[in-house]
């Protein structure tokens, strides 16, 4: 590990004539600056903390509150029926305090007190307005009263601009769903799944876990939703690779300075809805720590360094001097000299951090046995407490010139590197190319992808508009792993099972620019759904056959919320995939698409708002594994394979700049591997009105599947069901 800058504040030695004391005044300097720096990180918090807990009240309505109780005591009107003069009573007589200070403390208490007791009561209106959900259910265009109603109300409530955590304890608990309503769901979404006889001996297994487990386990489910928040809880600005590193972790730490004084708006549905903030908390200075029977997540309050991988070396950069943040010329110095570096990695230095793509136990034992103690674990620390992590990458990655608009080679480095170059367990590696290309490498334990995706947004949007480069392109404006004896049997055995997985992967990442969400939504129907309802028929054509499908739907309505299930592979979408193989008149066509789209929407409200299948099972299995109780039905359910994981990464670049005018700096959205081993995993942002990428994944071991021809068959299942909708459908009659 080599550093940078290392001070010593003072030092002593013992001489014959007495103590000998040597102070650096730098040092010192340094030392009070940084200790300034702590606590007006510290006061900032405390005070937005605040602000946060009296929202949507402010400091100045209990001043408001003070003056007119003051004002009508004055005037011998008793605003509190007598309580004043109650608290004046009770207040120590003397000389201690006069008449006119105990009046004066009476009021300021009795003021006080109602301030709070309003606070609290808003607070709990607040909490009653959020749990309404009717406004998700209503058709597309139209709104009834009481959705009018509330959402007047709603932003009556929110005219005080909020601060990221200001909802935070008004959002409501996720609910538990009923264990009727849950299996009804449940056999309703394998149906088309399974034949007749299958189908009848999931049903029995269903009705018997429904009349004999499953109460036992719900009300253990209840119990603990009762005291726990939640019951489950292409763009190249610049070529200069040390340039863009730089401008990049520069708006990066300035989005982490934003986060921490709770200066980000949270994110809004409807723009009055506030979504569930608790996943940001864990964005920076958190590392995956593995573990023999289960991981756990270190985070910390701050850190002021920055780890950084480049040619088989690491190194540790400090981010601040004098408390300051570094400014992005001073980082582009500190990467170009990281480059520039010709020492070669120490013995054992180089493939190190394949121990975080391996098994999790062989790293939960090598990390015990051979960094717990000295330089080595001095050395992890530094790694482990860093902000994040930065790949100084050696390749160059983009769009392919001789395939426009392909990045295939580009998602999958992003995606696992050579296995060795990203420290998997921090909850991001930054990964910038030499060609000055950026992506990053996201741990998925501690947030979902929508938290990633809006710190990647505002980077772009930072860097482009207001960081900057000069004309040139480039900015505005020792050693220490000891290896010894080295774990090469645990990072050869880790490295072989990470590039085992890696070289696996077929990865084909494509825009469809045809068409977006513009023409979609002239067709009436949701993006979403569109998208969803063409997976499925590309699937069908790819397989010629169903699959149970994974759809990702965020929670974050409810308080600690993260993720539940749509199951998207339904009857109605299966019945229009069958008539797109038939001879089957558009009109005929159209109905049965209108059917599977409201059908999906209808699926995907459920799962915003609590009502999902797979989240309530899930828990109930947990339930069951503690109590020691057996359940074929449970057992069975989630044993079933996801052949097709999906996930939309959401867009919000749109409240930053104009895509159309800087279509250079939209953010392609990212991807994952494949669930299942004979399966395919497809991710998809709709960026503006013209533009959908897709990243497609699947495994060249499994001969069922072709990621290359899954990417084809998407396009044309895309065209295809645009299709139906270039003309209006003939009048009946004619």
């Amino acid at each position: 590990m080599a550093e940078a800058h290392q001070a010593v504040a003072f030092q002593f030695t013992v001489t014959p004539e007495g103590l000998d004391f040597q102070l650096s005044r730098e040092a010192v300097r340094h030392l009070y600056l940084a200790t300034v720096h702590s606590w007006k990180k510290r006061l900032v918090r405390t005070k937005n903390s605040f602000l946060s807990g009296v929202y949507p009240a402010s400091p100045s309505s209990w001043m408001v509150a003070l003056v007119a109780t003051a004002g009508s005591c004055y005037c011998h009107v008793d605003p509190s029926l007598g309580l004043i003069a109650r608290i004046q009573s009770c207040l120590p007589h003397g000389q201690a305090l006069s008449p006119r200070a105990r009046a004066v403390v009476s009021t300021v208490v009795f003021s006080t007190g109602a301030w709070l007791a309003a606070v609290l009561l808003f607070r709990r209106l607040l909490r009653l307005l959020l749990s309404y959900h009717g406004w998700m259910f209503e058709p597309h265009g139209h709104m009834s009263r009481s959705t009018r109603l509330w959402m007047a109300l709603m932003k009556l409530m929110s005219i005080r601009k909020p601060l990221l955590y200001s909802f935070q304890s008004s959002l409501p608990k996720l609910p538990v769903p009923p264990v009727k309503a849950t299996v009804a769901r449940y056999l309703e979404s394998v149906r088309p799944l399974l034949d007749d006889d299958k189908y009848r001996e999931m049903a029995a297994l269903a009705k018997d876990f429904q009349e004999n487990t499953a109460p036992r386990l719900q009300r253990y489910l209840r119990l603990k939703s009762w005291w726990t928040t939640n019951y489950v809880t292409t763009t190249t600005p610049c070529p200069i690779q040390a340039a863009r590193a730089a401008n990049t972790v520069h708006s990066i730490l300035l989005y982490r300075r934003r986060l921490d004084r709770g200066e980000i708006p949270p994110m809004m549905a409807l723009g009055v809805v506030p979504m569930c903030s608790y996943q940001s908390e864990r964005m920076f200075n958190t590392t995956r720590i593995p573990g023999k029977e289960t991981d756990t997540l270190l985070h910390l309050a701050d850190s002021k360094h920055l780890a950084v991988y480049h040619k088989g070396r690491y190194y540790k950069v400090w981010l601040y001097y004098g408390g300051q943040l570094l400014p992005p010329a001073d980082l582009e110095m500190q990467f170009q000299r990281i480059l520039e570096d010709p020492s070669p990695p120490q013995p054992g230095e180089e493939r190190l951090a394949a121990l975080t793509a391996g098994e999790r136990v062989p790293w939960a034992e090598a990390r015990a046995r051979f960094f717990s103690r000295g330089p080595n674990k001095v050395a992890l620390d530094a790694i482990e407490r860093a902000a994040f992590f930065l790949a100084l990458d050696e390749d160059e990655h983009g769009q392919e010139p001789e395939r426009p608009g392909c990045m295939d080679a580009y998602a999958k480095s992003l995606l696992h590197g050579r296995c060795y170059d990203r420290w998997f367990d921090k909850s991001f590696t930054l990964v910038v190319y030499k060609n000055g290309k950026v992506g990053a490498n996201a741990e998925h334990s501690w947030a979902d992808a929508p938290i990633v995706g809006h710190l990647w947004e505002f980077m772009l949007a930072t860097d482009k508009f207001q960081l900057g480069y000069t004309e040139g392109g480039h900015c505005k404006g020792d050693p220490r792993w000891q290896l010894a004896p080295p774990p090469a049997a645990q990072v050869k055995a880790s490295l072989r099972v990470a590039r085992a997985l890696a070289e696996d992967v077929d990865f084909c990442c494509f825009p469809f620019s045809t068409f977006g969400k513009g023409l979609i939504k002239r067709c009436r129907t949701s993006p979403d759904a569109f998208i969803q309802i063409a997976l499925q028929l590309a699937h069908f054509r790819d397989k010629g056959s169903f699959c149970l499908t994974y759809e990702a739907s965020m929670t974050r309505l409810f308080r600690e919320g993260r993720t539940e299930t749509v199951r998207s592979c339904t009857a109605e979408a299966t019945a229009f995939v069958r008539c797109m193989a038939e001879p089957r008149g558009t009109v005929s066509r159209q109905r049965l698409f209108k059917a599977a789209a409201e059908k999906h929407q209808q699926l995907y409200r459920l799962a915003m708002t609590g009502a999902g299948i797979d989240r309530h099972l899930f828990c109930l299995y947990l339930v069951s594994r503690y109590l020691g109780t057996q359940s074929p039905f449970l057992a069975k359910v989630l044993a079933e394979p996801w052949r097709l994981s999906t996930s939309q990464t959401p867009q919000q670049q749109l409240k930053m700049f104009d895509l159309n005018k800087f279509p250079d700096h939209v953010s392609s959205g990212g991807g994952f591997g494949p669930v299942a081993d004979d399966g395919y995993g497809v991710s998809y942002i709709i960026a503006g009105e013209n533009l959908i990428t897709f990243h497609v994944s699947s495994k060249f071991s499994s001969p069922e599947t072709d990621s290359q021809r899954f990417g084809r068959n998407i396009r044309q299942a895309m065209l295809d069901i645009a299709g139906l909708f270039d003309r209006p459908p003939p009048a009946a009659g004619h």
